[in-house]
């Protein structure tokens, strides 16, 4: 498996564009951002390989303390926290958003229905780990609470984020292609 110094590039400035949109967020439980659609778009236009690699690139500039999460915040600690698990499900956003485009390709159906699978399985990976979490750390919390809290509150905006992802998608993946990147 061979790299480029251009993909390198591109995974570097992808896992840059998802640490801006984790910036850009809205203070609550779990914060409101732009992480997902940074996720979804980069994952779609780079494909499975150079997707999942961005997203553990990312996490790991988060791992060893640079502020790259939403709230500027970094650290292991992060990862371990209560929404630590949304941030490691981003993984399985890219896995089958990548798998998706890589076998099936990019067409609008197939990226939506992708990116909604991939942050479903986010969301279930993130909100068992935040009912663990929380449980172990401030008490008891149901499963049905969880969800009012962390997944509920974010199905219409995250639904707004795939719209836009595969429409940039469209629009940017033939400019990637044509410069070796994609």
């Amino acid at each position: 498996m061979k790299i480029t110094t251009r993909q390198i590039a591109a995974v570097a400035m992808g896992a840059a564009l998802i640490a801006v949109c984790s910036w850009l967020s809205v203070p609550s439980i779990v914060p409101f951002t732009l992480q997902t659609f940074a996720v979804c778009l980069i994952t779609a236009l780079f494909g499975l390989r150079m997707g999942l690699l961005t997203v553990a690139v990312y996490l790991l500039m988060g791992a060893v303390g640079l502020p790259v999460f939403a709230g500027f915040k970094g650290g292991v600690a992060s990862l371990l926290g209560p929404t630590g698990g949304y941030l490691v499900g981003f993984l399985f956003t890219a896995l089958v958003v990548g798998l998706s485009v890589n076998r099936l390709g990019r067409r609008p159906l197939v990226l939506i229905l992708s990116m909604a699978l991939g942050i479903a399985l986010c969301y279930a990976f993130g909100t068992v780990w935040f009912v663990l979490v929380y449980t172990r750390t401030r008490g008891p919390i149901g499963v049905g609470a969880a969800l009012s809290l962390c997944v509920f509150p974010y199905l219409i905006p995250d639904a707004l984020k795939i719209a836009l992802a595969s429409f940039l998608t469209g629009r940017l993946y033939p400019l990637l292609k044509k410069g070796g990147i994609a």
